[in-house]
């Protein structure tokens, strides 16, 4: 694919992360969903009743918004380094798993989880 990416050095800037923000019908059940199945460690809420906030795991963050910024049934790819290790802990506290962990020809070793919004997170780490 000759000049998919175009590099300009004198422009370069570093970028630090990125945060998806994913739509919510209810963001503070999206946040208990994250921190009690999925793991999360902090969770940050902004305003009473709750129309954003958000988790963090290390550094990865997810923010909610209420009714907005995104549609229903979004896909994100979140890796980490032992997928089956966290495989073991989402299944017991009762994660909405839809696909074990699995290696791909892709060289990667993933899964698939569903949120309460119909968010679908692919979590997974490198495999040679």
């Amino acid at each position: 694919m000759k000049g998919f990416f175009i590099f300009r050095k004198k422009y370069f800037i570093e970028f630090e992360s990125i945060v998806p923000i994913l739509y919510s019908t209810n963001v503070k059940r999206s946040i208990e969903y994250y921190m009690n199945e999925l793991a999360f460690d902090e969770k940050r809420i902004r305003d009473e009743p709750a129309t954003f906030g958000g988790v963090s795991k290390g550094c990865v963050r997810i923010f909610f918004c209420l009714k907005g910024q995104g549609n229903p049934g979004t896909w994100i790819a979140v890796n980490l380094d032992k997928i089956d290790e966290y495989y073991d802990i989402i299944k017991a506290r009762g994660a909405k798993i839809l696909s074990l962990p699995v290696d791909k020809e892709w060289y990667m070793r993933e899964m698939l989880v569903e949120d309460p919004d119909g968010h679908i997170i692919r979590f997974s780490h490198g495999i040679e």
